[in-house]
């Protein structure tokens, strides 16, 4: 007799982490794209790097703080102008690739997708500090989207999706 049972989906729970720097933009529009494929919920999270906040002098602490604290809505303000989807945002502070391996176990995220810049010459191998930390500790599968070079056209950033849906096929 066959089984009528619901289909499993890939992903759930889909955990973005930015920096609100332009490498991760394309990482975004990615996820937000696998999200939409897969009905998954979408946390967004950017993390304040206690280091930064440690290193500077002890009396603009609190302003650094809240300088990033504020750069950090603003990325995450980002990620939710690009979708039409919930998004649940988070801002936290500690060491990035512990917060953002923390906080998928915390949410059960099926997958963690994050931004990486590209590397020529002997660094080519290297994918990023943190995204590499990430990749190795998280206890998720984690998806890094390189950011293209400057002069090549990325239709996932135009809004082409019929060019993403060409290239996908090809």
């Amino acid at each position: 007799m066959p089984s009528h049972e619901e289909p499993v989906s890939m992903f759930d729970t889909m955990v973005i982490a930015t920096d609100g720097s332009a490498s991760v933009r394309r990482a975004v529009r990615v996820a937000l794209d696998l999200a939409e494929r897969f009905d998954a919920s979408v946390h967004a999270l950017y993390v304040i790097d206690a280091g930064d906040v440690e290193t500077a002098p002890e009396r603009l602490r609190d302003e650094m703080r809240d300088a990033l604290t504020e750069r950090g809505e603003e990325a995450l303000a980002e990620v939710k102008a690009e979708t039409e989807r919930d998004v649940t945002v988070a801002v936290r502070e500690g060491r990035p690739a512990a917060e953002i391996s923390n906080y998928a176990r915390e949410v059960d995220a099926d997958a963690v997708a994050m931004g990486t810049r590209g590397r020529h010459g002997e660094n080519r191998f290297l994918i990023g500090s943190v995204a590499e930390r990430v990749v190795r500790s998280c206890p998720v599968p984690v998806l890094t989207v390189r950011q293209l070079e400057t002069d090549k056209a990325d239709p996932l950033l135009d809004g082409d999706d019929d060019a993403v849906d060409a290239d996908e096929a090809a």
